[in-house]
């Protein structure tokens, strides 16, 4: 029996986290306690150079400090928790608790997934239709896409959880062999008929991601095209430059939702459901902001003018 864990309530879960790190424990709580203060430092920076650049405050940047902030929402709501259940081997949370992490999460990850997808359109107007561009991907279009990205993301994810809201749990099923609280962890626990609800979450991932996946290829198709019709070299070096890291981040996002979410769960192992959660609930976040300023020159120069600005200040 689980210490201090009623099991006939039906309003706690006991969440096992990683089972068998015995002496290495500490080693991988150190490390993704690295992690996150990594990914909150990476992204808090994009977000403050965004908010702070002049010459940063165009629709591209725009939207990249917004898909930091989701970075930010997604990893805060899953690591200050993983966090405690590796430390004390597992942890108890309320039912309420754990509906609102699968809501923030999937939330967050809804909406990560539809600003690329916006993003993926600004690169196509900024590529194919140059001329156009200052019209079309305007002030009014990043506010109006923006907030439909996040209305959008919580509207998707608000039926699914209300379900998951009322499911019976009973008996012994409240140990979640998860880090946190997921989909298809809570689904198993639940003494409930969940068949229509599984139903329900394969299709509207499987809809949205079809549907944002087609539209990205479909704009890289364009880009592609017009971009070996430019002339120069170098040119062309910097419209791919500036895509790549879009498309690399499109890559492990939907590539990581695809496979935990889509493909048949019969196939995989508790332990492999765990592998592929922390790519994109840890490591995507952490790579996103190392990406795009790798990538990109005008963010490096940014950084550099404010290292050196506030080296001077200080000495």
């Amino acid at each position: 029996m689980i210490p201090g864990l009623n099991l006939s309530s039906v309003n706690d879960f006991f969440i096992v986290g990683f089972e068998n790190l015995h002496n290495v424990w500490i080693v991988f709580f150190i490390v993704l306690l690295l992690i996150y203060m990594a990914i909150l430092a990476g992204n808090f920076l994009i977000i403050l150079l965004v908010s702070t650049t002049s010459c940063l405050q165009t629709p591209m940047y725009i939207f990249l400090s917004q898909l930091s902030l989701s970075d930010l929402v997604l990893t805060s709501t899953i690591c200050p928790n993983t966090l405690l259940v590796i430390f004390n081997d597992g942890s108890t949370i309320s039912k309420v608790g754990c509906i609102t992490q699968l809501f923030t999460f999937s939330m967050s990850m809804a909406t990560e997934c539809l600003l690329l997808t916006v993003m993926s359109y600004d690169r196509y107007v900024a590529i194919c239709k140059p001329m156009r561009y200052v019209t079309t991907v305007n002030f009014t279009f990043c506010l109006k896409s923006i907030a439909f990205c996040w209305a959008s993301g919580s509207l998707l994810t608000i039926l699914a959880t209300a379900l998951i809201f009322g499911l019976d749990f009973c008996g012994s099923n409240v140990v979640v062999n998860h880090f946190f609280c997921d989909y298809g962890p809570l689904l198993h626990l639940s003494c409930s008929d969940t068949s229509v609800l599984e139903i329900l979450v394969v299709i509207i991932v499987t809809h949205e991601t079809t549907i944002e996946m087609v539209f990205i290829f479909s704009t890289y198709v364009c880009i592609v095209r017009s971009v070996l019709k430019i002339s120069t070299t170098t040119g062309k070096e910097k419209a791919f430059s500036t895509c790549s890291s879009h498309l690399t981040v499109v890559c492990m996002c939907f590539g990581s939702l695809i496979a935990i979410y889509v493909s048949p769960s019969g196939k995989k192992t508790s332990t492999m459901n765990k592998v592929l959660s922390l790519l994109y609930t840890v490591v995507t976040p952490l790579l996103n902001p190392i990406i795009y300023s790798l990538k990109n020159q005008e963010i490096q120069i940014t950084i550099v003018k404010r290292f050196n600005k506030l080296r001077r200040l200080l000495t």
